[in-house]
């Protein structure tokens, strides 16, 4: 089998809706590789806010950013039903999921450079027996040519109540208004960006998740996964 000839399914939808859970789901299920790409974006943002600590992503070199984003040591591992993600050696996967680096990850993401850095990175993780790719362009541009493409989508309040509740569950504080005003901006900035804006592919399936549970969307998703994949 070559590499063109290995099936790449498609997760993508805006921050919150549940992609990293589903993805790892139905990887589990198929016995696939799973790219959580969204989490390279948060990787490079979490290195630039160590390189630069008291620098604002618009004062920095494009071509700094995009170096940063080639040199990065990534690596994924499945632990417990969980993805945990390394850089270098360092368990990472906690420190990347806060509000303020998921900020500075829609930020990097619209920066043209720092995207052409990791879109190369993202197509090698296409190996067999396939790949379930999570992100915000995979259908659109990493994967124009994925076997099945699903877009998960649900409203800003139910997506910041989920994440409300991640927080509260962890023992971290946080404001439910604040996180949906959070949402509402990354999503306008996703959406609205000039590389690669978030947006279903023309051929993608739409999921609202916004009554859904989790058991319930992984059943429609597999659902699709036995229409369209051998």
């Amino acid at each position: 089998m070559t590499k063109s000839d290995v099936p790449v399914i498609c997760l993508d939808g805006p921050s919150g809706v549940g992609k990293g859970t589903i993805c790892l789901a139905v990887a589990k299920k198929l016995g696939w590789h799973i790219l959580d790409s969204g989490s390279l974006y948060r990787i490079t943002a979490l290195q630039v806010s160590r390189d630069f600590p008291e620098q604002a992503i618009n004062t920095l070199d494009e071509s700094q950013l995009a170096d940063i984003a080639k040199n990065l040591s990534v690596s994924y591992v499945e632990k417990n039903n969980e993805l945990v993600i390394f850089l270098g050696e360092e368990d990472i996967t906690q420190l990347i999921r806060n509000e303020e680096i998921g900020s500075i990850a829609s930020q990097v993401a619209a920066i043209s450079p720092v995207r052409e850095a990791l879109l190369a990175r993202q197509r090698a993780f296409l190996t067999e027996p396939g790949l379930i790719a999570d992100g915000r362009d995979m259908g659109t541009v990493v994967f124009p040519k994925a076997v099945l493409k699903i877009y998960l989508t649900a409203s800003a309040e139910e997506r910041a109540q989920r994440r409300y509740k991640q927080l509260k569950d962890k023992g971290i504080d946080a404001n439910l208004s604040s996180l949906v005003e959070e949402l509402r901006i990354r999503d306008d900035r996703d959406m609205n960006r000039k590389t690669a804006p978030l947006k279903p592919a023309l051929d993608a399936i739409i999921i609202d998740t916004t009554e859904l549970d989790i058991k319930q969307v992984t059943n429609e998703v597999m659902h699709w996964v036995s229409q369209r994949v051998a």
